[in-house]
């Protein structure tokens, strides 16, 4: 089944109403942007995902195999570098993982942890179809 995220954007800054029909959050800017800073930025939207599916994916890892581990904190840090030939931008990725587990054992988390499915998604191949009318989608929706 397909991901359905819905957006509708407030007359305030960039501030926007971010739901997936269940779930709902605020998106923004931050001031710099001319944003008002009430939520995250779309930058920070994908870095949280990415870190959540991480931390997510440890937890899920250590339970699997029977590993006892406390809290799972993660950091990411996100560098864009403007080039010639498009944007390049570079994550760098800390997480520490509680526990009274040996360091073969983080080391095997911490691996598991870049197989995570956010990261596996972020690294493959991506196709980005151009904007529509909302009308089109809908169209779209009911003929099939």
């Amino acid at each position: 089944m397909a991901t359905v995220i819905k957006i509708k954007n407030l007359s305030e800054g960039y501030q926007s109403i971010i739901t997936n029909g269940k779930h709902t959050i605020i998106g923004d800017e931050p001031i710099k942007s001319k944003g008002t800073d009430l939520g995250l930025s779309p930058s920070e939207l994908v870095l949280s995902g990415l870190a959540m599916c991480k931390v997510a994916t440890v937890r899920y890892i250590a339970r699997q195999k029977g590993w006892v581990i406390g809290e799972v904190k993660s950091e990411l840090i996100q560098e864009v570098k403007r080039e010639i030939d498009g944007l390049k931008t570079n994550i760098k990725v800390s997480i520490h993982i509680e526990g009274d587990i040996s360091q073969e054992q983080k080391d095997e988390l911490l691996k598991q942890s870049n197989a995570c499915y956010i990261h596996r998604q972020i690294m493959g191949e991506w196709n980005i179809e151009h904007a529509t009318g909302l009308e089109e989608i809908e169209l779209q929706t009911l003929n099939n």
